[in-house]
């Protein structure tokens, strides 16, 4: 059950093979089991339980709220949770309980989900994991072999989402498959009253074909994502995605993105100048960690903020003040926003020139090891984590990684496809159809438990091998 597609759980559950209490059990228990993943910065298990009964109630009596009642859910520990301490992983917020739940939750919550806890981040998200600003959706599941979704911006509302950086903030899905990705989309997208930048159309869910045929798109190649540093394993398997769209009929076309080779300097401007902004709300007097330094105001603002956030923090807050000082702002600012509208721009060329989805690889290479990780500087990490993946946040746009095949070393890497703005089910549409192709192998999550690393060894992709 715990190697289920979503579909597959929710068909057990009306069917009887197993009870939302059991599931929620099994998933608590496994959580538990694999601690030393440090996965979790809080888990829920009396409130898990508790929803757990209740949707076993709902289901003898016939009537689950839907394809989610009963299914286990984590949220990222940056979502506001009513009753659940939600801390961002900082010392800034520590014992934090937010009054309401973000919309994203409850909207999940509504639908009869069971949230088992909420999961482990970088402070405050500046990092990859979870919530999608500059790819740290579709980068954690490229490294962990699922499948990651960053919607449109606008399409899910941000509500209850603690800020890093507004203007590119999305939340992001991690799902075992496609269709599962849709599903949970369904659920969550549409307008918010009380998020303006979500779109003010009606959302209608929708279910992906389950042979779908891809010959009538066209697939664009853009030759700007052969990075410096791009693995020459994943630069195979970007090739070989690419004959596999021609061998199916797909029109494939190396497309360019000329200003692509400035987005990751334009995103580090903007995005610490949001960070320094959406930060100063954190000076110890309304909410979170407050120093005892009693000296004076300024004193405790500063004793505040030096505890409360780790250096990353710190620095990125630092930099963005630099770039909206008065003297800077026109230099760098404005600057950054200018060339964010180029960027953007080139997308919109591609796309009206007849291309339907853009083909790209989601990371450099496969996940690094920890001792070669902690050689080098966040911001070095950070560019080389973000450099495939934040153009598509500066502009908007839906972008997916499917798992692909697996490296040399045994581990997961992926590939990404990016779409038009609010066209998510076409995108899903053609990630499906990939998916099929590759095959790629589940993660058994039992040889996890025992601490295997050679967890995908056994297993290689059928296509991609």
């Amino acid at each position: 059950m715990l190697r289920a597609s979503l579909r597959e759980v929710s068909a057990a559950l009306k069917e009887g093979q197993v009870t939302p209490t059991e599931l929620c059990q099994r998933c608590l228990s496994l959580i538990k089991s694999t601690k030393f993943l440090n996965a979790y910065v809080t888990v829920a298990e009396e409130t898990a339980l508790k929803q757990a009964e209740e949707s076993e109630k709902r289901y003898r009596r016939g009537q689950p709220l839907g394809v989610l009642d009963g299914i286990p859910i984590a949220v990222k520990d940056n979502f506001n949770t009513a009753g659940i301490e939600t801390t961002c992983a900082s010392n800034m917020l520590k014992g934090y309980v937010s009054p309401y739940n973000a919309t994203v939750v409850q909207k999940l919550l509504d639908q009869g989900a069971v949230l088992l806890g909420k999961t482990n981040l970088d402070e405050f998200a500046m990092g990859a994991l979870g919530s999608d600003t500059g790819g740290s959706t579709r980068n954690p599941a490229a490294h962990c072999g699922v499948v990651g979704l960053k919607p449109t911006y606008g399409l899910i509302s941000r509500h209850g989402l603690i800020p890093l950086v507004n203007s590119m903030d999305v939340p992001g899905i991690l799902t075992r498959c496609v269709d599962d990705a849709a599903v949970v989309l369904g659920s969550l997208a549409g307008h918010d009253p009380k998020d303006s930048t979500t779109i003010q159309d009606n959302f209608k869910p929708f279910e992906l074909p389950n042979l779908p045929d891809v010959s009538k798109f066209s697939i664009g190649i853009p030759k700007e994502y052969h990075a410096p540093g791009l693995s020459s394993e994943i630069l195979a398997l970007w090739s070989k995605a690419a004959d596999l769209f021609k061998n199916a009929g797909a029109k494939v076309i190396e497309v360019s993105l000329p200003h692509t080779r400035y987005s990751i300097v334009c995103y580090h401007v903007l995005c610490t100048a949001e960070v320094a902004s959406n930060m100063a709300r954190f000076d110890g007097l309304e909410y979170g960690h407050r120093s005892n330094m009693n000296k004076s105001t300024e004193s405790m603002y500063a004793a505040t903020r030096r505890e409360g956030f780790n250096d990353v923090v710190r620095g990125r807050i630092l930099s963005g003040n630099y770039f909206l000082l008065k003297q800077n702002y026109e230099n760098y600012f404005i600057k950054a926003q200018k060339v964010r509208r180029l960027i953007a721009n080139d997308f919109v060329k591609v796309f009206r020139s007849g291309v339907d989805i853009l083909l790209t690889p989601t990371t450099l290479s496969d996940a690094v090891p920890y001792m070669e990780f902690i050689k080098e500087d966040n911001r070095t990490r950070s560019t080389q984590d973000d450099i495939l993946t934040q153009a598509a946040n500066m502009a908007g746009l839906p972008a997916i990684n499917v798992p692909t095949a697996l490296s040399e070393r045994g581990l997961p890497v992926g590939l990404q496809f990016i779409g038009r703005s609010f066209q998510e089910k076409q995108l899903l549409t053609v990630a499906k159809w990939f998916e099929n192709q590759v095959k790629f192998p589940m993660i058994q999550l039992e040889e996890v438990k025992r601490h295997d690393h050679g967890v995908f060894q056994h297993q290689k992709s059928a296509s991609f091998s």
